[in-house]
């Protein structure tokens, strides 16, 4: 069984900067946002964090040699139906039930056994005992928590909606595209209602059985040694006294990772600053941010965040 460790929430809540953080633990593999590697690399050939296309990284070149005998586009457009097919939020209620159907249950074994084969090719690769996998679906995790060859453990990561919201209005290129490209963005309504959905999801992930570690983005930047020493323990990996020394005051060094996906961070190497972005308070419309306040107003009060904003 291999142990994996899922990023979930919303996009734009900090995913990504925890999972190249975490990367730089001993024992630990980065792997990006899975869900995307079977269009993005395996179809599309966009670049791996190393910077490589993905057909010339030779880590994910091992690993699917490793996996599957090599990647293949039947392989990957197969999976791409699968996720169209199981993969879904409509599909929640039914991957939450305590039995699935029986045409559901061999889709959901033959996508989520791909996953496994993933992973635990990416620990003979890496060496490593854990790997992370920033997809942040909610949808993925409810199939992959049926999958018997993987020891998931989520760690729903949360931010103030209001600042979610804003960095959805921004736009983004997505370099790994060529500059050919931008990420998707959202008007706040939007992003609020994905963001009152993605999260009560994980929480009832929690209540039917998997174990969940959350933790608030605004908490992650300010005091990230005490938070990734908790996800350390969460995620049972031995104690290192050594292992923070990437962290500094304000600061995490960063390696070079092999992202499949994700946001154009996962690209940044050397010092990196940690600092709560909350230039929404500035820049988000007071109509706007009572708008997204109002509508997750009850999840916001019970991740401790005031409705004011935060102090």
């Amino acid at each position: 069984m291999v142990r994996v460790l899922f990023l979930g929430g919303l996009g734009r809540s900090g995913t990504t900067l925890l999972e190249r953080i975490l990367g730089e633990l001993p024992g630990v593999c980065p792997l990006g946002e899975v869900v995307h590697l079977w269009h993005r690399d395996v179809l599309d050939d966009e670049r791996c964090g190393c910077g490589e296309r993905f057909s010339r990284c030779d880590f994910w070149q091992r690993v699917g040699a490793t996996a599957f005998g090599g990647w293949t586009p039947d392989l990957a457009r197969r999976m791409v139906g699968l996720r169209t097919a199981v993969e879904r939020t409509r599909h929640l209620p039914g991957l939450a039930a305590p039995r699935l159907r029986a045409v559901r249950a061999r889709l959901v074994s033959e996508y989520t056994q791909a996953y496994a084969q993933v992973y635990r090719a990416a620990v003979e690769v890496s060496g490593a005992r854990v790997v992370v996998d920033s997809s942040k679906h909610a949808s993925l995790a409810f199939c992959l928590r049926w999958c018997p060859d993987v020891d998931l453990r989520v760690v729903h990561v949360v931010r103030d909606s209001r600042g979610v919201a804003y960095s959805w209005t921004k736009q983004k290129v997505r370099p790994e595209a060529d500059g050919h490209a931008e990420m998707t963005r959202y008007p706040p309504a939007r992003s609020a209602l994905l963001w009152n959905t993605l999260n009560a999801a994980f929480g009832v992930l929690e209540r039917i059985g998997t174990p969940v570690h959350r933790l608030r983005y605004e908490e992650f930047v300010a005091e990230p040694a005490r938070t990734v020493d908790e996800i350390r323990r969460f995620a049972d990996l031995p104690p290192d006294p050594a292992a923070l020394g990437f962290l500094g005051p304000g600061t995490a060094r960063l390696g070079r990772c092999h992202s499949a996906a994700g946001n154009p961070m996962r690209f940044a190497t050397g010092d990196v600053e940690l600092r709560c972005d909350d230039a929404w308070r500035r820049e988000l419309p007071a109509p706007q941010r009572r708008l997204v306040g109002a509508l997750t107003a009850p999840l916001l009060g019970a991740y401790g965040y005031p409705l004011g904003g935060p102090r």
